[in-house]
């Protein structure tokens, strides 16, 4: 080892200890996924099969509860509303610190808790103040709120680490016009989150499915007509049309098939034949 390494504090046992520490495979941790989709196409039904699920549901999000409700889903774990951003941190904080069987942790919507996360920096770093003097300034509330986000995705990694718990977070759709730095801006889907948050998240997970229904368009004397709409679907790869991404090799697309059970056996089927796509 050279003087000169060990003069920057780096010793020769500390370069040994890194060296030992090298690995050649991975974790095999759970994944880290997001779900999204149009209205009304099963995006919220279709984690209930996975392993141990615990729903968490930010405010205003009743469509679990109407599922079970109306006898579409049986009986699913969940917590009550959840009504601030401190106790949505509390919560994640006390999975991690409990001994409990949940598997699986779903949010429900990711939508929902971004609002929490801006009502709680609205008030702790603006006064309460949402307009131009306050949250609002120059788009100035958005930017202080991604610390505040990335930090609880730290958080949510910390309990998939130490609990082996997958985590999804269901998010509603939009519409967005892509800015397209080669060629013309087009109109794409992906989730209904400010991009600060967004581009975070996205860095963050392993899997992002875009669902939708198969749509097809034909001419009809030179009117277009669509056609379809009762085959459920599941994206897995980035196209103009919507965002979407996957670390597993899934294929462009898979079934969702016509019931919450069969969508989440197909997604597991996805994963089993990644090689084979």
């Amino acid at each position: 080892m050279s003087s000169a390494t060990e003069s920057k504090g780096v010793t020769r046992e500390e370069v040994t200890n890194l060296l030992n520490s090298v690995k050649m495979t991975g974790r095999n941790l759970p994944s880290r996924m997001v779900v999204y989709g149009v209205e009304g196409v099963g995006k919220t039904s279709f984690p209930v099969g996975a392993s141990n699920p615990l729903f968490l549901m930010s405010r205003g999000e009743t469509g679990l509860e109407t599922l079970i409700d109306s006898g579409q889903l049986g009986e699913v774990p969940h917590l009550p509303q959840i009504e601030s951003w401190t106790d949505f941190l509390a919560i994640i904080e006390q999975l991690i610190s409990s001994n409990h069987e949940y598997k699986t942790l779903v949010l429900d919507a990711a939508n929902g808790f971004e609002q929490l996360l801006y009502e709680h920096v609205c008030e702790t770093e603006f006064g309460g103040k949402w307009g131009k003097d306050g949250f609002a300034s120059f788009h100035q509330g958005y930017s202080v709120s991604s610390s505040y986000w990335e930090a609880m995705l730290n958080r949510l990694d910390v309990l998939r680490e130490q609990k082996q718990m997958g985590i999804i977070l269901l998010a509603h759709a939009k519409v967005t016009t892509f800015k397209n730095p080669s060629a013309d801006d087009y109109d794409r889907f992906q989730p209904d989150i400010h991009r600060h948050q967004w581009g975070l998240l996205h860095r963050w997970s392993d899997i992002i499915l875009f669902l939708d229904w198969v749509t097809v368009i034909t001419d009809d004397g030179g009117k277009k007509k669509a056609k379809g709409g009762t085959q459920r679907i599941a994206h897995c790869e980035r196209r103009a049309s919507w965002d979407a991404k996957n670390r597993h090799g899934l294929p462009e697309t898979f079934s969702l098939g016509s019931s919450p059970a069969e969508g989440w056996t197909n997604f597991i089927n996805a994963l089993a034949n990644k090689g084979n796509k």
